[in-house]
């Protein structure tokens, strides 16, 4: 796998430092939120399968009472580099009928176009939750990507499409400790393999 990366676009140190940052942004909102004497509660919604490793980490980095539901959205299926339609897969979901009272936050792992956040978003608020925000680990530097809502963004980054850190292609090198780029030759490879 080493030899297929053409450069380090985000090493595994700055990512463990900005994850830490970014739980206490959301440790600090939610204490907040759920007001004084109150310990706050938040339900995570990771959309699998690309956030496993980020809500991995992140998980661990909050110190507040909290529930997992899982949701399973691809929008980047097999040798795709770019973002395509969206397909729920109900089978590897355990988000409930009602969210009522719930303070969700959806974690994804990258925002590329925006409709994988506005799609299971829009999901999740016919949930009633209490409260619904969002948490990205990447943002690519895009106009749709830009213009799209989010709460909590670890990295914005150029446009370009990134393996690693639980980012795939074809469902290989999401176990990359960091966030790489592959050498074009590597992806032509593969397509043509198709």
């Amino acid at each position: 796998m080493q030899h297929d990366i053409a450069s380090v676009l985000i090493d595994r140190d700055r990512i463990a430092q900005r994850v830490e940052a970014i739980a206490e942004e959301i440790r600090i909102d939610h204490e907040r939120m759920a007001g004084p004497g109150v310990e706050p509660e938040i339900t995570l919604v990771p959309i699998l399968t690309g956030s496993i490793i980020f809500v991995a980490d992140l998980v661990r980095m909050l110190p507040l009472r909290m529930q997992i539901r899982l949701i399973s959205f691809s929008s980047y299926p097999g040798k795709s580099t770019s973002a395509q339609a969206g397909t729920f897969q109900q089978a590897l979901s355990t988000l409930p009928e009602s969210l009522e009272g719930a303070h969700v936050l959806l974690i994804d792992d990258i925002l590329d176009s925006g409709q994988t956040l506005r799609v299971v978003g829009d999901a999740i608020r016919e949930r009633r939750p209490a409260s619904l925000k969002s948490c990205v680990l990447l943002r690519k530097l895009r106009s749709d990507a830009m213009a799209a809502p989010v709460d909590y963004v670890c990295f914005d980054i150029p446009d370009e499409f990134v393996v690693g850190y639980g980012l795939d292609y074809d469902d290989h090198y999401r176990n990359l400790p960091d966030i790489v780029t592959l050498k074009p030759e590597v992806v032509a490879s593969r397509e043509a393999e198709s």
